[in-house]
């Protein structure tokens, strides 16, 4: 496409979706890595919260949770969902509608690891999403989970990742007047190729 140039150019959308985030590291204050993450539940009741994405693969993004969560439980029942990367400091978007799977293997215990030890046994602490009498009694459970799990605390069997396989990726950038510019990347599975189309704004 003659006129998808500068920071649309690419023939491989996880990779300018890499150069974005690299850029919005530098430019936003906190958490660059923030999404938007929609699903529905049972009814088809939309419902949207703000997750870090952790990884972007080489097909697919990752991010961690408790999967006894309301978000968790939603991303079983339906196996899609989608998310949003917003920036205002870069005045982009990328918007992002996928299938899902489970990610609970070696990959899921090496971020585990990587986090602070207080995430960490937070994580075994916090029934997510389920009703808390007081924050008093939260930390009871934290200071419980600490003497019994220690200093170097497994990943717990109920938190893990999530892996978003796109079908579709749409890349936004500001323009002059709202004459926004708008490439849409679909595909229809993950093996696939892409076929992209420019959007009116």
């Amino acid at each position: 496409m003659a006129d998808r140039d500068g920071k649309f150019a690419g023939d491989n959308p996880f990779d300018i979706v890499r150069a974005w985030m690299d850029e919005a590291e530098a430019a936003e204050l906190n958490d660059h890595n923030a999404i938007a993450l929609s699903t529905v539940d049972s009814d088809g009741l939309p419902n949207a919260r703000m997750v870090l994405l952790k990884e972007v693969e080489d097909n697919a993004f990752v991010f961690y949770t408790n999967y006894t969560s309301a978000k968790a439980a939603e991303l079983d029942h339906a196996g899609k969902a989608a998310f949003l990367l917003h920036w205002k400091s870069l005045r982009r978007q990328v918007r992002v509608r996928g299938l899902v799977e489970k990610e609970e293997g070696p990959q899921a215990d090496a971020y585990y690891a990587s986090r602070s030890l207080k995430s960490r046994l937070g994580a075994w602490a916090s029934d997510q999403s389920a009703p808390l009498d007081s924050r008093a009694s939260l930390m009871a459970r934290v200071a419980k989970v600490t003497a019994r799990e220690g200093t170097s605390p497994s990943r717990p069997p109920f938190w893990g990742g999530y892996r978003i396989t796109p079908i579709e990726i749409e890349f936004w950038a500001d323009g002059a007047f709202r004459l926004h510019d708008r490439f849409r990347w679909r595909r229809e599975n993950a093996a696939s190729d892409w076929t992209i189309t420019r959007l009116n704004p």
